[in-house]
């Protein structure tokens, strides 16, 4: 038992573990990927047999050590090369490893691991050990001739390889864990498993390459990749933060191919692949954008607004309001007395026209509804709960001062998502004046507009404002005369009329240059 006291073996046992883990790394890699071709009931298995053979199999080898000696005396040559059985042993191992690698980054690169539908084809379990079992020759013998050449005793190779197996086999399933979860990690793995199999290749012709410039290599791809894992981890962090319905929304619409709105600016997804069509029609994106966006806009983005409504002033006479009935294709109209914030209720138009047929006057008591007034504060969502209770009645919506600044029927929930159905006595909100170019009215909600000009440009609806006019009036500044403009992202904004304090129409056009900013001549 002298020898428990010698340090010269103990400083030779812990190199030699150092070692024996540093050289097992690549058969651990390789143990972690070949184990995934069999089903996932068989892979711990695969893993820790693998890893037992190769114990076994150098435990074995060095018990042959006069044997492995030999294996570096020249049996033949050829060409002016001398091969010895360790040199034919590290070609046959380092062919194998360069035609196993590519095969696995080809299927990865490819895309076969991943491709979905069907049941998934596994490796037999027998062909997948076999596999492992040629590679662990190869590398045990590299490791053994490593052992011959740093120790002299017997027991201290012993001890070296069962304590270096036993660390990587207590490492193997949480290394198995991340790189099968990574597969960055993989295709880095695999890469360096080519490297190696190089290596060998050029071993078994004579030309020795320092392990130090393998490990230099692959210790800096490692430290690259740790530096990309922890990137990604940040984004996923900072990805985090927002809301889990906004990403949901957002990675639908990328799915869909949106380039604007909230599926960002990629015009290869909306494409599809060269020479193949869209997936999905541009009228399809636009209503699923405009459903995934309609809990975030603010009601008075999609309300009728005050300036638009048409009331019924229940103090005028009855031919005045005879004729506005017949002259709006409306079907219910608010009833005030002399002003619209003085309002009484709803009427139907049919109910409206009957009263002042048959008495000449309209009947409050029985034809005028109450209304249905909701704060400007309500969601979209909340708005739509209560036109489904009111029975084909409209909401009136209203400011914290009680002062009324639109209305919201089903139509403008389905304009919301749809896009817009002028009525009969209105005009589009957006015309199209070319390809290139657009007359919008300044009530024009803005995210209607960015679907049509495909562009983001004019960011989401806000507290501050919703239509065109809000927007231009924000960047102005100031209330903006007939023919100022301005560039933005691409587009040039044109105020083409201004009806009192309001922007009635705006031209837009596209312009060449995006980065093209500011204001326009």
């Amino acid at each position: 038992m002298e020898w428990l006291s010698d340090p010269n073996i103990w400083v030779g046992l812990f190199t030699l573990i150092v070692l024996e883990i540093v050289l097992g790394i690549d058969n651990l890699i390789f143990i972690a990927i070949i184990a995934e071709k069999v089903p996932p009931e068989q892979r711990e298995k695969a893993r820790l047999l693998g890893l037992s053979l190769a114990m076994l199999m150098r435990l074995g080898l060095l018990s042959m050590i006069s044997w492995i000696v030999t294996l570096t005396e020249p049996l033949f040559s050829v060409g002016g090369f001398a091969f010895s059985g360790r040199d034919l042993i590290l070609l046959v191992g380092g062919i194998f490893l360069l035609f196993k690698a590519t095969m696995e980054l080809h299927e990865r690169v490819e895309g076969k691991t991943h491709l979905p539908g069907g049941p998934q084809e596994y490796a037999s379990f027998g062909a997948v050990v076999a596999q492992i079992l040629v590679l662990d020759a190869v590398f045990s013998l590299d490791s053994v001739i490593t052992a011959v050449g740093m120790v002299d005793q017997l027991g201290v190779m012993f001890a070296a390889v069962i304590i270096s197996m036993g660390v990587m086999i207590f490492a193997s399933k949480p290394l198995t864990k991340f790189v099968n979860a990574h597969p960055t990690v993989v295709v880095l793995c695999l890469s360096f498993l080519l490297m190696i199999g190089l290596s060998l290749i050029a071993e078994g012709f004579g030309f020795h390459i320092p392990k130090g410039y393998l490990y230099a290599a692959i210790g800096f791809s490692v430290v690259i990749e740790a530096l990309n894992q922890l990137a990604r981890r940040n984004f996923v962090r900072k990805e985090a933060h927002i809301p889990l319905r906004e990403r949901t929304a957002v990675a639908v619409m990328r799915m869909m191919g949106d380039r604007t709105g909230l599926g960002g600016h990629d015009e290869e997804h909306a494409a599809g692949a060269p020479g193949q069509p869209a997936a999905f029609e541009s009228a399809e994106r636009h209503m699923v954008s405009g459903v995934l966006s309609l809990s975030q806009r603010p009601v008075r983005s999609i309300m009728t607004t005050r300036s638009d409504i048409s009331w019924i002033d229940l103090d005028t006479d009855a031919a005045t309001i005879r004729d506005q009935l017949l002259a709006t294709p409306h079907s219910f109209f608010p009833a005030c007395h002399g002003d619209l914030d003085n309002i009484v209720g709803v009427a139907r138009a049919k109910d409206l026209v009957g009263d002042l047929a048959l008495t000449g006057r309209i009947d409050v008591e029985r034809t005028v509804r109450k209304p249905i007034v909701m704060p400007e504060s309500a969601g979209v969502l909340q708005v739509m709960e209560t036109l489904k209770r009111s029975h084909g009645q409209l909401v009136m919506i209203a400011d914290e001062y009680g002062t009324i600044q639109g209305l919201v029927t089903p139509i403008d929930i389905l304009e919301a998502i749809a896009g817009e159905f002028p009525d009969e006595d209105e005009l589009p909100v957006v015309q199209a004046l070319g390809p290139d170019s657009w007359r919008v009215d300044g009530a024009a909600d803005l995210h209607y507009l960015e679907q049509v000009l495909e562009s983001s440009v004019l960011g989401s609806a806000t507290d501050e404002y919703s239509s065109l006019a809000g927007f231009m009036l924000e960047r102005f500044g100031t209330m903006p005369e007939a023919g100022q403009a301005i560039r933005i992202g691409g587009f040039r904004f044109e105020v083409a009329e201004v009806h009192g304090r309001r922007i009635a129409t705006v031209l837009i056009s596209r312009v060449a240059d995006p980065s093209d900013t500011g204001p326009a001549a």
